[in-house]
């Protein structure tokens, strides 16, 4: 009985001892400024804060390819925006909830993040039915070296949709996509 007891002790403090090590390598922190490029962001840059906690599975993100092929965009946000995978907050605001994150190991070992999430809508746009609202999500595309350095791409109000070649586009309601520079990984 002591035995078993001792043996239950180890294993549990076994297990504790990993646990942070296994939440740490989960979650991931990048940092960095947003930079206008063109439209109403031109000239603007802001803080950002992309905090990561999971990803989209392989057949997730096939089910999710295959749900814009047949549904489009919209059938395509209903079926991501319970997803919780992280968040991404501008300046000091809470964040939205980050719906969609693929990631791929590039040749020289950058890693390379797609994110989707449903974007912020304002009050003018939901009033008035304005053309932005057919632009529901927002984009980052993020590549970050090995030390942990990275830039990216980030598209405030984006549509998805498949084009001609029947390949997966995103389109920018704006002129420009924003910069995403001197991102930085945190450490948790």
């Amino acid at each position: 009985m002591k035995l078993q007891r001792s043996l239950v002790f180890l294993a549990t403090l076994v297990l504790l001892s990993f646990a942070p090590g296994i939440s740490a390598q989960q979650q991931e922190t990048y940092t960095g400024t947003i930079v206008g490029v063109g439209g109403r962001l031109g000239g603007v840059s802001r803080p950002f804060t992309l905090t990561l906690n999971g990803r989209t599975t392989d057949r997730a993100a096939e089910h999710a390819v295959a749900v814009l092929a047949e549904g489009g965009q919209d059938r395509l946000l209903s079926e991501i925006r319970n997803n919780n995978l992280g968040r991404f907050s501008i300046g000091g605001q809470v964040g939205r909830e980050v719906n969609f994150v693929i990631e791929e190991k590039m040749p020289n070992g950058d890693r390379k993040f797609t994110i989707l999430f449903e974007r912020w809508l304002n009050l003018y746009e939901v009033r008035y039915g304005s053309r932005s609202e057919d632009y529901p999500l927002s984009y980052v595309e993020l590549i970050v070296d090995r030390n942990g350095h990275g830039q990216g791409t980030f598209i405030p109000a984006a549509r998805v949709r498949f084009n001609k070649k029947n390949e997966v586009e995103v389109e920018n309601f704006g002129i420009y996509p924003a910069r995403l520079a001197g991102v930085r990984e945190r450490s948790s």
